[in-house]
């Protein structure tokens, strides 16, 4: 073998050997890099050194596999400067990470040209525009999130059927009309903070564990939850829903509920209730009139202030006051005329009680209160109001 042919054969291998990061994915990479800028006081683009022998080794956020393809790309945080169309170019890419910053513009057009991607999270930037529909083709993924960002237009009917969506977080952009039927087989699905109207669609895969559609302008009753007993965490508040609580809601493993700021008037058979220790359920600022359900007694942070509700109130909630089951107790603002306290019992230090505003004598409740800041001084309601309520009540 000649020298040449040898020095030749060896520049090859050395080149080989080095540079493991094939060429459409190097383009794809220089492209990214001179669309993002590093804020002042970050320094994530520091390694990233065209001239270095093997990026796939020391470029910060970068994975790849043996070929020199990259599959992960997590950039930032802190990070300015618009996405590059060229993402889409990282055809191996199975997960896309854009930690928070301040970065602007839409989001990159093709999508559906990344058939492997599990994961994107884009969050706490100042992206625009509506989700494009190149994302319907993303087959495998599993995991969207692009929440806190200025995104808009309508919510694409399609994300909701992507066959491996696992988890949707689109939560305080401008996304607006309805929510489309779900056939994702969801396990987390947060849309607060949008402008979201009409009324829910009539099913949720019963796979759903976590929802959240609080402040939008939704409306209509919850029926199609009602099937949901998977549930851990509801958060429906400040909307405009109607009609009952359906009280399978209200199921052995639901910890947390936000109901609060609506118009609900009832709870379903709220007899078969069973909560789970520790949970916390908000259902204040509604219509909810009747009787205190016993069976919620047993919360921990329990928020029914500022509803309907009449009659005495059921001694299994000052049980759980002393026992320190329940450590949050809002009635203030109903029409409840009676708590069955007893003179000897005390309440823990840690225990928060507010009763005032109600059709109640203020003995008893003298030096119990514990009320929030903001509420009305008056221990009880004018008696004036009390009996209108009682006869309207009566004849209604």
């Amino acid at each position: 073998m000649s020298y040449n042919i040898f020095f030749i054969l060896m520049l090859t291998l050395v080149h080989s050997t080095f540079s493991s990061l094939s060429p459409p994915d190097r383009a794809a990479l220089e492209s990214i890099r001179d669309s993002l800028t590093d804020m002042p006081g970050s320094s994530f683009f520091s390694t990233w050194d065209f001239t270095t022998p093997d990026p796939c080794s020391t470029f910060s956020g970068l994975a790849c596999t043996s070929l020199g393809r990259v599959t992960t790309l997590s950039l930032g945080p802190n990070l300015s400067g618009s996405l590059s169309p060229s993402i889409s170019n990282l055809t191996h890419l199975t997960q896309l990470v854009l930690y928070p910053g301040s970065v602007t513009g839409p989001l990159p057009p093709r999508f559906g040209s990344l058939p492997l991607l599990r994961v994107i999270s884009i969050t706490r930037n100042r992206l625009t525009g509506p989700i494009p529909n190149s994302f319907s083709s993303l087959s495998y993924l599993h995991t969207l999130d692009l929440s806190y960002n200025q995104l808009s237009g309508s919510l694409p009917p399609f994300l909701t059927t992507l066959p491996r969506l696992k988890v949707l977080v689109l939560a305080s952009n401008q996304f607006s009309n309805n929510l489309k039927p779900v056939s994702s087989p969801l396990l987390h699905l947060d849309l607060k903070m949008n402008q979201i109207s009409g009324q829910l669609p009539p099913a949720f895969p019963t796979t759903l564990r976590y929802l959240s559609l609080s402040s939008n302008s939704m409306q209509g009753t919850i029926n199609a939850l009602a099937p949901l007993t998977e549930l851990t965490y509801i958060d429906l508040s400040m909307n405009q829903f109607t009609g009952a609580i359906p009280n399978s809601l209200f199921g052995p493993t639901t910890s947390s509920m936000f109901l609060q700021r609506n118009n609900f008037t009832s709870i379903s058979n709220a007899t078969a209730i069973s909560l789970p220790q520790g949970s916390t359920v908000d259902m204040s600022h509604n219509s909810i009139s009747g009787e205190l359900p016993p069976s919620l007694a047993g919360a921990e942070s329990l928020f029914l202030n500022n509803n309907r509700f009449t009659g005495d109130i059921p001694e299994e909630y000052v049980r759980s006051l002393t026992n320190g089951t329940t450590k949050t107790l809002f009635l203030q603002h109903n029409y409840l005329t009676r708590f069955p306290w007893n003179s000897g019992s005390q309440l823990q230090d840690s225990v928060s009680l507010c009763l005032s505003y109600n059709c109640m004598e203020t003995d008893p409740i003298v030096g119990l209160s514990t009320c929030p800041v903001e509420v009305a001084p008056l221990l009880s309601r004018p008696a004036i109001q009390c009996s209108r309520f009682y006869n309207h009540s009566s004849t209604g």
